[in-house]
């Protein structure tokens, strides 16, 4: 048996000694690359945190102490450490979520994947245990991997700073330059010395000397101070910039060095008020492949060869949405001058980083901070450029103020393009891109296309940037593109009409790569004599007029999208009907309201009831059980062979 078979929670590291904690966190590493090699995830982040969380679960005790993880996503060494050692189906239905979920264990305590936010939740946990009484409890939040580009976790600290009485340690995993030795022997002095309560207790009364002498007292107070900073910031860089915010720091030290981590996290919970622990580690520590990745490191990988790292994907096969848009944001670059990109830290996974090689001056990464880079792009409209700003479609979420009061209020030219929407998959609940149109819908003058293919992707790409009174939107989901479906014809709004019936029964309705869904529905309709016609709007928002003319026309609208059903383009369609005194009927299908666990596309979509056979059979059931003149006819029709059936091989 392995040692880490040996570990079912956190106490049982109590009683290793120094070479068993060493070859935990080999066995740990090991056992990582072996597992996500066969399902897939977040290796390299992982791999860097090994000896890290081991220490902060030597040291604490949770989940009487609450560790926080920011993102998430480098959570998977403390499932391991809390007695999830069960890797099969990670990230699959049935298996271990993709980052931290209250439902697999009581010490996951975050559920959101959304980076800088764990500082708030420290600050408000710690705050909770302060004024409860919970004196005894302490808060750990890891912070780092890009979390730090983010303004949330600054107004967090700001916070975090006005109090400092609370037991909050901040452990920033720092894995953005290359690996440092463990602090000397003076900096580990001033640590030490930093960290006693006796001089926190000297702090504050000279502190409270100073202020009695008034003014002049204050003044000198801050040059004494100062000078001192001065000299710590010579031992230690980051000294300065957190003492300037009242929180007391110890590094950098090796995070790769338990002993040295649980010794740093010893004198910061002894504190007993908020303390910034700086740990340098190395993403993909361990693993050759990972560390000679210069894209990333392996920061999240599919199957892969786990001696070499080599991708187990088969070569070729249909292209991504994310690599459509990536070859013809390139070319439109090529073509103007004006068009600028912009991501949050999402350069290669959005598809921006062909551009950014070809034209650098013109792509601006601003790490994790959606909302300025949405304000960024309209000061840059504002400035005679066209900024098409790449995220994933989860993230807009964060940045919805900015979209409605600096683009759209100014009316700016800011092309949005959300990658991943719809329903991603294996990342779960904070991941799903579903609330996008929902949500953007209501932003005036805004203009929402989701192309059904790669030729349409690319042609509204190019009519979205041409846009330069208002924001437009380009949505499409995670994965391959698939097929391609031509229209019979196209209206003068822009409407594809992509099949006709000359019974118009039924008009369907189809937001995007759910073309294919609809077309299917049609099929399984005409074989039980239910006549539909499908569009494409390409256009959803507005809703064009040919839609409302179209549905004039028909005994039932079904709008099918992979967005919310709330509020969603099926609602907005109802609505645009009424209002041009249209009483079609219309069923609105999508995804319910509510927060979907992760699983494949496919099988989230069948248990949401999006597939073209559940779809077919409750239009048939709505049909035939309505008051329309053709339906009663068809019913009547079927009465000798029994009741309707859409069963179809599949």
């Amino acid at each position: 048996m392995t040692l880490l078979e040996t570990i079912s929670g956190p106490r049982d590291l109590d009683g290793l000694s120094r070479a068993e904690l060493v070859q935990l966190a080999t066995e740990v590493r090991g056992f990582l690359v072996r597992e996500i090699s066969k399902t897939g995830g977040h290796l390299g982040p992982n791999l860097g945190v090994v000896e890290l969380t081991i220490a902060i679960h030597r040291v604490f005790n949770s989940p009487t102490d609450a560790i926080v993880f920011d993102t998430g996503h480098q959570s998977y060494v403390h499932k391991l450490l809390t007695g999830r050692q069960d890797f099969s189906l990670l990230r699959q239905t049935h298996g271990l979520a993709g980052y931290p979920q209250r439902s697999e264990s009581e010490h996951d305590i975050v559920e959101s994947s959304h980076a800088s936010s764990s500082l708030s939740w420290a600050d408000g946990i710690s705050r909770a245990f302060q004024m409860t009484g919970q004196t005894n409890r302490h808060v750990i939040a890891v912070v780092g991997d890009g979390a730090l580009t983010g303004g949330m976790t600054w107004e967090a600290l700001n916070n975090i700073s006005d109090d400092n009485t609370r037991k909050l340690i901040i452990v920033v995993n720092d894995n953005g330059r290359s690996y440092a030795p463990t602090i000397g022997g003076m900096a580990r002095f001033l640590n030490t010395v930093r960290t006693r309560a006796s001089y926190r207790d000297a702090y504050l009364t000279s502190r409270q000397v100073f202020d009695k002498l008034g003014a002049p007292g204050r003044a000198l107070y801050r040059g004494v101070r100062g000078g001192l900073h001065g000299f710590l910031s010579r031992v230690t860089n980051n000294e300065a910039l957190y003492s300037n915010l009242d929180i007391k720091y110890i590094g950098p030290v090796d995070g790769h060095d338990v002993e040295a981590m649980r010794e740093a996290l010893t004198q910061a919970k002894n504190y007993g008020a908020p303390v910034i622990v700086h740990a340098i580690t190395q993403k993909g520590r361990g693993y050759s492949p990972a560390l000679l990745d210069e894209a990333d490191q392996f920061h999240a990988v599919g199957q892969i060869d786990p001696e070499t790292g080599e991708s187990l994907a088969g070569a070729g096969g249909a292209a991504s949405w994310t690599s459509v848009f990536a070859d013809e944001m390139l070319d439109l670059a090529t073509q103007d001058s004006l068009l600028v990109g912009i991501t949050a830290a999402m350069l290669r996974p959005t598809g921006l980083h062909k551009m950014a090689e070809r034209f650098p001056d013109r792509v601006h990464d601003v790490g994790i901070a959606e909302q300025h880079a949405v304000t960024s792009a309209a000061g840059l409209a504002f400035g005679g450029l066209h900024p098409v700003v790449a995220l994933y479609a989860t993230f807009i979420n964060r940045a919805f103020d900015q979209v409605l009061m600096d683009v759209a209020l100014h009316r700016a030219g800011v092309t949005f393009v959300l990658d991943r929407a719809g329903v991603t998959g294996p990342d779960g609940p904070s991941h799903h891109g579903m609330w996008d149109l929902a949500i953007l819908q209501v932003v005036p003058n805004i203009r929402l296309a989701a192309p059904r293919d790669s030729i349409r992707l690319r042609e509204e790409l190019r009519e979205a940037v041409r846009v330069d009174d208002g924001p437009t939107v380009l949505r499409y989901p995670k994965g391959s593109v698939g097929v391609e479906f031509e229209a019979i014809r196209r209206l003068a709004d822009g409407v594809d009409i992509l099949q006709e019936s000359t019974e118009q029964d039924v008009l369907i309705v189809t937001v995007g790569p759910m073309a294919g869904t609809g077309l299917d529905v049609a099929d399984r309709l005409a074989a039980q004599g239910i006549g539909a016609t499908v569009v494409d709007p390409r256009w959803v928002v507005p809703v064009p007029r040919s839609i409302i003319d179209l549905a004039a026309g028909h005994r039932l609208v079904v709008t099918i999208e992979d967005g919310i059903r709330v509020g969603g383009i099926g609602t907005r369609i109802r609505q645009d009907l009424r209002a041009a005194g249209v009483d079609t009927a219309v069923t609105e299908l999508g995804l319910p309201d509510e927060f979907l666990d992760h699983g494949t596309r496919a099988e989230i979509l069948a248990a949401t009831g999006l597939t073209p056979q559940h779809i077919a059979r409750d239009v048939v059931a709505m049909v035939l059980g309505s008051k329309l003149p053709h339906a009663r006819a068809l019913a009547e029709d079927r009465t000798e062979t029994g009741p309707i059936s859409v069963t179809r091989s599949e």
